[in-house]
């Protein structure tokens, strides 16, 4: 994918995103207001959870925006990482939010007030549209863009939570038992932490300059070596830009004989076609006759 193409999918992201923004902020203040209302603990952690979506899209629109600057002064590779570094805040603000919601639930599971299940059903039921609408939006955004990603577990963890509330509203009508509401915030909880974990994991694994799942470092070296004309390959350093960047950099030996700049050229081609490393800085050299020769004699022996 080029740059081009690159920069026009951030910026259908962003009006994707913005759009979705919208939509959540206007029914999370509504539910806030019926939820005080109600005087029900799981819509007002919904509308807890909601913040925490405008939040994430808002914050998702700021890093959409700021990956696609060009790069400049000490920032050679731009700013693409500000989505990951936005999908980190998003996992840690979900943290947050879970820990909260859990307290109250405690609380209120010992303590239970009135609830009134007509609007707690009605509200999540609206909620539950809402979300629906926001997610086929989402979906035509980039989902290997870990950004829009986080986003869109957001919004996927609301819409799992809202089908509990409504669960709950309408077993308060069915038996009266009040204590289903922080049953439901405790599903709230748990899928929240479920998401959580995955935002900080992927965001995790690019900050500490992990390889791609798509490209084990073993494979690729492995690929790399057995290419025709190469004697050694070593050095070898495989991580993630971005979500959807990842770059290779190595130092590869060849034959005496060989052409360093076609078997290059080859190196370039295998790891894109493979791997889908578009991003490769590799060092081909001359191997020592001697142990050119002895690799290749190696080689001849185990075929």
């Amino acid at each position: 994918m080029t740059l081009m193409h690159q920069h026009e999918h951030a910026r259908g992201d962003r009006r994707l995103l913005a759009l979705s923004l919208g939509i959540l902020v206007a029914f999370m203040a509504a539910e806030i207001a019926l939820g005080i209302v109600a005087n029900s603990l799981a819509l007002l952690a919904d509308a807890g959870h909601m913040l925490t979506d405008a939040s994430a899209l808002a914050l998702a629109v700021f890093a959409s925006w700021a990956a696609g600057l060009p790069a400049r002064g000490r920032w050679t590779f731009g700013f693409a990482r500000a989505e990951v570094l936005a999908a980190q805040a998003n996992g840690v603000a979900l943290l947050v939010i879970a820990g909260l919601i859990l307290y109250s639930a405690v609380r209120r599971f010992i303590e239970p007030p009135d609830v009134d299940g007509t609007i707690v059903t009605a509200v999540a039921l609206g909620g539950i549209l809402v979300n629906m609408g926001v997610l086929a939006i989402l979906r035509r955004a980039r989902r290997q863009s870990l950004n829009v990603r986080g986003a869109y577990l957001h919004v996927a963890t609301d819409l799992a939570a809202f089908v509990g509330t409504a669960l709950a509203g309408l077993l308060i009508l069915l038996t009266g038992w009040d204590r289903f509401d922080p049953i439901a915030s405790l599903v709230v909880v748990a899928l929240t932490l479920a998401a959580a974990a995955s935002l900080l994991r992927e965001s995790g694994r690019i900050f500490l300059e992990g390889a791609p799942a798509t490209a084990p470092p073993s494979d690729v070296g492995t690929a790399i070596a057995e290419h025709e004309g190469v004697v050694e390959a070593h050095d070898l350093h495989v991580w993630t830009v971005t979500s959807g960047f990842p770059a290779l950099s190595a130092h590869v030996l060849v034959l005496p004989e060989a052409d360093c700049h076609r078997i290059r050229l080859q190196l370039e081609g295998m790891l894109r076609q493979r791997f889908g490393i578009e991003h490769t800085t590799l060092q081909v050299e001359h191997a020592p006759s001697a142990s050119g020769l002895q690799i290749e004699r190696s080689k001849t022996a185990s075929t």
